[in-house]
């Protein structure tokens, strides 16, 4: 009988240690001058503006050259993987045109939609970890701020960068 306990109790822990596959938070990891966006192969050096990463629990990391990509990841996966943690680099600190580092996570970043920034696939959006940068941003380049909880599929789906969608078939 006590057998039996222990395995069901094994079985128990490990159904437990499963499901709870994001509580560790892998930590981002600038992409190598190789490597390409997960959905449409183009090199992540070869375009401005801000990238984004998912760190998925078996320490594989998916790049995206572009926010919206990681955005509409997030708000609607097509991917089955356990996932980690995402991130996206802060705009406020990484250089527009050629941006390194700065990573922070997705869901406690501030957005700046509808600006007339240009990234890999035209208009974009941009990340960042304060207010100031993002209000000071979207006073230069036009858009507006969002939290990403204030974000939804649908604007993604209709916009691009919160512009009239041109071709994001990616």
């Amino acid at each position: 009988m006590n057998t039996q306990r222990l395995r069901w109790s094994a079985l128990a822990a490990l159904v437990l240690a499963a499901c709870t596959h994001t509580a560790s938070k892998l930590p981002a990891i600038d992409p190598s001058d190789d490597a390409a966006c997960a959905l449409d192969g183009m090199l992540l050096r070869d375009f401005p503006g801000p990238k984004a990463q998912i760190r998925f629990v078996d320490g594989k990391t998916d790049y995206f050259c572009d926010v919206m990509e990681l955005l509409s990841e997030m708000l609607a996966p097509e991917q089955h993987r356990a996932t980690s943690t995402f991130y996206v680099q802060d705009m406020g600190k990484a250089d527009w045109q050629k941006p390194k580092g700065h990573w922070i996570p997705a869901r406690d970043a501030l957005y700046v939609i509808g600006s007339k920034a240009q990234g890999s696939m035209g208009a974009t959006i941009a990340s960042f970890s304060q207010q100031a940068y993002a209000d000071a941003f979207a006073q230069k380049q036009g858009g507006k701020v969002l939290r990403f909880d204030q974000i939804t599929l649908s604007m993604l789906n209709s916009t691009s960068g919160g512009m009239p969608a041109h071709g994001m078939e990616h």
